[in-house]
Formats: C-alpha cells, structure tokens, sequence
C-alpha cells in the first residue's frame, strides 16, 4: 500500500472541523457553570459522529483501508484515554474544584494535547525514552491521589485557602502565586485584587510579584502533565496500528476532544451513584499498578506479563459497571432519604 501523505485537502478539512467544533464547544460553555450529564452525553454523542463522519470521507475519497486504519487507531486511543479519565477525577479530588470551573480547565487541558501529541507525533518513539521514569513517578502519583480521595470520604466542599496545597507549596517559591481560586481565572494581576478592595493581599500569595498564577492554573499543568504521561505509552500504540502520521493525529485529536465531554457523563453520575467513587477509586489503583508494570518492562525487565489496551478497557467498563449496579442495589443514606421522603 502507497503512503498516505499529507494530502492538502484532507489536512484543510481536518482542521476546519476541529476549528468550528472547538469554537462551538467554547462558545456553547463559554460561562463558568456546572455541567449536566444529559448535556455532557450529547456533546459525547457528538464528538463521536464527528469522528465518524471524518471516517467516512477518507472512506469515500480515499479508500475504506485507510479508513480502517484511521478507525483503528480512533479505538484504541478512545479505549487508552479512558484511563486518563479516571486520573481528571483524582485531580481535580486532589484540588478541590468542582464542576463549573473544571469545564474550562480541561478546555484548555485538551488544547494544549492538541500540540503536544502534533510534537509527539513528529518527533515519534524517540521521544519515548523517558517513558519508563515519567509512567514510575505518576503511578506514584495516581495512588497517592486514590489515598487522598478515600480520606476525603464524601467531603464535597470547595478548598478556599490553598496555602497548605501541595501544589502551592511545590511551586510557591518558583512563582508568584495567589493563594485562592480567582473566578475562573488562571492568572491574576496584583493591581487588580488592590482595586477590589482586596487589602490583605500580601496574606494569600506566596510572594509579592505583579502577576500571580491562581490554583485554577497550578491544576491545568498537572492535567497537561497527566496527558503526556499518559501519550507515552497511548501515542506508540496507535503508532504500531498505522505509521501515517495524518491518520494517527487524527485519529488521536478526535478521541482526545470526546474525552472532556465523557468525564462529565462519569462525573454527574457520580454525584447521583453512592459507590461509583468507590469504583473509580479502585480503578485509580489499577492504572497505577498498570503504568508501574509498563514501566518495569520498558526500564528494569521484560516481566512476561502485559495488560492490552482491550484487557484495560475491559476491567475499567466492568468495575464502573459494579460501582453503578451496587449504588442502586445498595444506595446510600442520603438516596434512602429521598426515597422515603
């Protein structure tokens, strides 16, 4: 089979769709507010016609085994991000920030994976390298994450002061940093919080500057952080399904774009599900015992064991179908409230 190229025509319309499809995204979100799981579904459901109408034009106006191949690598890329889904949860546990400024977090989140699985892709496995170390550090990070969310038990309330934040604390001293969240802000300016009547400000940044990053911000570069943790093992998989390099960033832009809509499905059923956080908690230990294994293989020694993308997806669909089936065989207190009530 000839190499599939560049074909101008293919790039144009590929970036044209992801364009109009972001900014509509943007636009139908563009104000800071809590995100309903009928909402969500049908941004899912449409992310996912979209890619599959991208499918059908390089079926019609190429060939249906170039089409295969972009499908393929679509798959398996939807089936690794599910995994990544799992790790925003704990994240966004970790810090505290609920549903209307998470959309915007994973926005951006997703714009910036926009360009780094383009460098990813271009530059190929040799960046790989390192994906030994990175997968070791953020497995440890995933479980401390999980520890963190079975301490937090069913605590829904929203960090005000993160001066004692890991986060602050890690890069406090590298940066300014105002110590609260600030609308829905990533940075704010120092005159700014002057003018509205802010006097105490010294008190909540970390040091004096002109402008301060906001834990809003510290929370997006552990997203971004988590997405290239997570594309060093994703973008060489679906690699070894096709080596086009128009097909395997398509194929990956299309299943990354879907991913923040699926979150808020997961994320609003959580809400109504009393043991779904328990199932995900359980998954956020899988994935951590996964990247470790992965990672041993790659830096130490071939183990002999593997766990396939289909293998993965598989045990996180059944254990968030356990966590759902269990809510409503066993609800919680709060549920049996309402029902007798």
């Amino acid at each position: 089979m000839a190499h599939f190229g560049f074909p101008l025509e293919t790039i144009v319309i590929f970036f044209v769709i992801v364009g109009v499809s972001v900014y509509v995204d943007l636009a139908a979100h563009r104000n800071a507010r809590e995100i309903t799981a009928s909402e969500a579904a049908r941004w899912t459901v449409f992310w996912v016609v979209l890619a599959l109408g991208f499918y059908a034009y390089v079926w019609l106006r190429f060939s249906k085994e170039w089409a295969d191949l972009y499908l393929a690598g679509y798959v398996l890329e939807k089936s690794l991000s599910v995994d990544n889904l799992m790790v925003f949860i704990a994240i966004f546990a970790s810090f505290g920030i609920k549903s209307h400024l998470q959309h915007r977090i994973l926005y951006w989140g997703i714009l910036g994976a926009l360009v780094f699985r383009a460098a990813f892709v271009l530059i190929g496995t040799s960046l790989f390298l390192a994906s030994p170390w990175v997968g070791f550090v953020f497995a440890a990070f995933v479980v401390w994450s999980a520890i963190q969310m079975l301490k937090g038990g069913d605590d829904e309330e929203e960090i005000e002061d993160y001066s004692n934040h890991w986060s602050v604390r890690l890069t406090g001293q590298l940066m300014p940093v105002y110590t609260r969240l600030h609308l829905n802000r990533f940075f704010v300016k120092h005159q700014e919080l002057l003018l509205q009547g802010l006097d105490n400000v010294n008190k909540a940044v970390t040091r004096s500057g002109a402008l301060y990053v906001t834990p809003a911000f510290l929370c997006l570069m552990v997203i971004e952080t988590s997405d290239i943790a997570f594309s060093f093992d994703s973008v060489p998989a679906v690699i070894s399904v096709t080596q086009e390099p128009l097909l395997v960033y398509a194929a990956m832009i299309f299943a990354i774009l879907g991913l923040r809509s699926l979150y808020f499905v997961i994320a609003a059923l959580n809400r109504y599900l009393a043991h779904l956080e328990k199932a995900v908690i359980a998954l956020l230990f899988f994935i951590a015992a996964k990247m470790a294994l992965q990672s041993w293989n790659h830096a130490v020694g071939d183990t002999g064991f593997d766990i396939s993308p289909g293998q993965s997806l598989t045990i996180v669909l059944g254990v968030l179908l356990l966590g759902v089936l269990a809510s409503f065989i066993f609800p919680g207190k709060e549920n049996e409230k309402e029902e007798s009530a």
